[in-house]
C-alpha cells in the first residue's frame, strides 16, 4: 500500500461472465492530482471509472480512499461525484434545481442550498441563467451544470466519464482549459475517462493509457509521448508510421542495417532496452524531415528513401504520403513536394521509436537505386 495514496486501487479486476474488463489494476493517486484515463473504445477506462464510482463491485481488488476500504461501499457513501458523458440533467428542472439536486437528496436546509447553488452558478458563470431550464441552454452552458451539480455536495474525488465529448470543438478548447483551471483552484482530486490524446495532454497531471484492461503505461505527459514503454503506447500516442528495421548493439548505440529503403544509420540507445536483432521503428509524422532525394544528409538517426504519392494540407504544414520499398507513411514538411518525386525522409534519434519484434519478419531484400524511382 502507498502511504501517500489518497486514491488507492490495488488488483482489482472485473468481469462480466467469463470476459475480463479489467485485469490486475494497480493505481495511486495523490490528493489534488488530475489522472487521465486514456485509451480506445473497449479497453476499460469507463469500466474503471464505474468501480471507483460504486456503480461496479470488482470481482477482486480492493478501491481505498485515505486508506480506507470503499470497495463494497454504495456510490453516496464514497465521497464522490461522477460527471456523465450525457450530463444527465433533469429536463424538467431549472438550472438552479439541477445544481442543487444532490443537496436536496441529502436534506440540506434550503437556505444553505440556495446559498451553494448561488455560488456555484457565480463560480462557473452562470449567473442569471438559474431559472432557465437544460433545454434553454447551450452545449458548454449544460456542461457547466453537470459540473456545478457535481461539485455543490463538495466531493472528495470528482469523476468524468468523456464529459466534452458532446461539445463542438470550438467550445470544446475553451471548456478544456476552464475545467482543468477550476480544479487546480479547488485543489480537487480529479479522475477523467477520454480517447483524446490531445485533452488528455493538456488538462492531465499523469496520463494512465489502458489497453484491453490493463494498464499499458503511466505518467506525466512528457513522459508518454516522449518515451512510450511500448509499441502500442507509441502509436495511441501519434506514432502510426511503423518501419521492420535490422540493427546491432554497439556500446552505447544501436547500429541500424541498411535495408529496402533505408541507407545504414545509428541512434544513441538512451536507456531504450533493445537487442540485436530486427526491430519496430515508429515515428510521427511531424517528426520527419523530408528533402530533396539528391540533398546531402549528414548526422544520428535513420534516412529513408521513397516516392511521394500524395500530398495534403491539414493547415500549417504539407502531410505527404510517401511510398517505401514495402510500404507507405506519413511525413509533414513546410513545403509541399510533388506526387512522384523521389525524396529522402529522415528521422532524428529523439524521435524515432525502436521496439524489438519477436514476430516481426525482415521485409523482402529489394535493391535501392542510386537515383531516379524506389522499386517495389
Amino acid at each position: 500500500m502507498n502511504q501517500d495514496a489518497f486514491l488507492e486501487l490495488n488488483s482489482v479486476a472485473c468481469q462480466y461472465g467469463n470476459t475480463k474488463v479489467l485485469n490486475d489494476i494497480n493505481l495511486s493517486v495523490a490528493r489534488g492530482e488530475f489522472v487521465a484515463l486514456l485509451g480506445s473504445s473497449g479497453c476499460g477506462k469507463t469500466t474503471l471509472l464505474r468501480v471507483l464510482a460504486g456503480f461496479i463491485t470488482p470481482s477482486a481488488g480492493q478501491v481505498s480512499v485515505r486508506h480506507r476500504d470503499v470497495t463494497v461501499l454504495p456510490p453516496d457513501k464514497r465521497g464522490m461525484a461522477l460527471v456523465f458523458q450525457s450530463y444527465a440533467l433533469w429536463p424538467h428542472m431549472t438550472v438552479a434545481q439541477n445544481i442543487g439536486y444532490g443537496l436536496k437528496l441529502k436534506r440540506v436546509p434550503k437556505t444553505e442550498i440556495a446559498e451553494r447553488v448561488g455560488a456555484m452558478q457565480t463560480l462557473l458563470g452562470l449567473d442569471g441563467l438559474g431559472n432557465r431550464k437544460p433545454s434553454a441552454l447551450s452545449g458548454g452552458q449544460r456542461q457547466r451544470v453537470a459540473l456545478g451539480r457535481a461539485l455543490a455536495v463538495d466531493p472528495e474525488i470528482l469523476l468524468l466519464d468523456e464529459p466534452l465529448s458532446n461539445l463542438d470543438a470550438r467550445i470544446r478548447l475553451t471548456v478544456r482549459h476552464e475545467l482543468r483551471a477550476l480544479q487546480k483552484r479547488l485543489g480537487i482530486t480529479a479522475i477523467h475517462v477520454t480517447h483524446d490524446r490531445e485533452e488528455a495532454m493538456v488538462m492531465a497531471d499523469r496520463i494512465v493509457i489502458m489497453n484491453a484492461g490493463r494498464i499499458a503505461q503511466q505518467g506525466s505527459p512528457e513522459e508518454v509521448y516522449n518515451r512510450p514503454a511500448s509499441a502500442f503506447v507509441a502509436a495511441f500516442m501519434g506514432a502510426e508510421n511503423v518501419i521492420t528495421l535490422e540493427g546491432t548493439l554497439q556500446g552505447d548505440s544501436f547500429a541500424i542495417a541498411a535495408g529496402p529503403a533505408n541507407a545504414a544509420g545509428h541512434v544513441a540507445l538512451m536507456a531504450r532496452p533493445l537487442a540485436s536483432g530486427i526491430v519496430e521503428a515508429r515515428f510521427r509524422p511531424e517528426a520527419a524531415q523530408l528533402f530533396a532525394a539528391d540533398t546531402p544528409i549528414v548526422g544520428p538517426g535513420i534516412t529513408f528513401r521513397g516516392e511521394v504519392s500524395a500530398v495534403s494540407y491539414p493547415g500549417g504544414h504539407w502531410r505527404h504520403s510517401v511510398r517505401l520499398a514495402h510500404r507507405e507513411i506519413m511525413a509533414d514538411s513546410p513545403r509541399a513536394f510533388e506526387p512522384g518525386e523521389q525524396v529522402s525522409v529522415h528521422i532524428a534519434p529523439e524521435a524515432l521509436f525502436l521496439f524489438n519484434s519477436p514476430d516481426a519478419k525482415p521485409a523482402p531484400a529489394i535493391s535501392l537505386p542510386t537515383a531516379g524511382k524506389v522499386h517495389a
